[in-house]
């Protein structure tokens, strides 16, 4: 297979690449920063620019001639509280999890519909099902991937593109590094302080890299791909059917005692 990874010079981004590398496939890493390694081919590739990314995809088909797979994994985190977050923070967030992410779907897909089929996985979060508290905008910027993807599933079945979101859970990863963090103010700090030191602790703890990539790699066995898809922890991926099922001020009580607010 001919693949393209987003964010992947660190984390489930490059973890992911050099396994289906040494798995045989042809391996392509698109990110900002450029990095070192013998199972897959990095590329300086800006996701939000799209004359970059274009510029990107049409030197790997002069080679390859096709694109089998594209993992939009790149993305980063925001955390604060709504009322403070800028227009400025929240547009820097969309352009990069769904803007960046819909522009890496348009440049590969012309392709895959001449080829008559390809596979596309949207890395989205077990947070994209619910509001988290501090994490709004993030929340949102998934769910709108989520939703983006179950349209698109309409629009190109007829060439036998298949594409779904992986929601995953907390992945020990240096996410937090690249978070957008909020100045966050007053009447909000206890409660944001409380939250953010056990969403840290969270992803310290969280689920190995490796055992995502190798998610993935099963995934890619199967005939034929659901909307969605949820990885993670028990903890966390059970407050997906909650969500569904519990009256939302019960499950808001939940949510807040799991957060650390009560």
């Amino acid at each position: 297979m001919v693949i393209i990874i987003t964010g992947a010079s660190s984390g489930i981004g490059k973890v992911l690449a050099e396994r289906l590398g040494k798995a045989g496939h042809q391996v392509y890493g698109f990110s900002r920063r450029t990095v070192e390694s013998p199972l897959f081919r990095s590329m300086s590739v800006d996701i939000t620019d799209k004359s970059t990314i274009e510029a990107a995809v049409a030197e790997i088909l002069s080679g390859e001639k096709r694109i089998d797979l594209l993992v939009n994994n790149a993305g980063m985190g925001m955390v604060g509280a709504v009322e403070d977050s800028t227009g400025e923070e929240i547009l820097k967030l969309f352009n990069l999890n769904l803007v960046g992410a819909v522009q890496m779907m348009n440049a590969v897909l012309p392709s895959m519909r001449s080829n008559n089929g390809g596979h596309i996985i949207n890395i989205s979060s077990i947070g994209s099902e619910m509001g988290l508290p501090f994490r709004g905008f993030y929340s949102a910027s998934k769910s709108a991937l989520d939703k983006v993807t179950e349209a698109i599933r309409y629009e190109v079945k007829e060439w036998n593109i298949q594409i779904t979101a992986l929601h995953l859970g907390d992945i020990r990863t240096p996410i937090a590094e690249a978070r957008i963090r909020t100045e966050v103010s007053e009447p909000y700090r206890s409660n944001f302080e409380k939250v953010y030191a056990l969403m840290n602790n969270h992803v310290d703890a969280g689920t190995a890299p490796e055992d995502v990539a190798a998610y993935i790699e099963q995934l890619l066995l199967k005939k034929r791909w659901k909307a969605h898809y949820y990885f993670g922890k028990f903890g966390q991926k059970i407050g997906v059917p909650l969500k569904w099922i519990l009256p939302q001020n019960f499950y808001e009580k939940l949510m807040r005692k799991y957060s650390s607010m009560d």
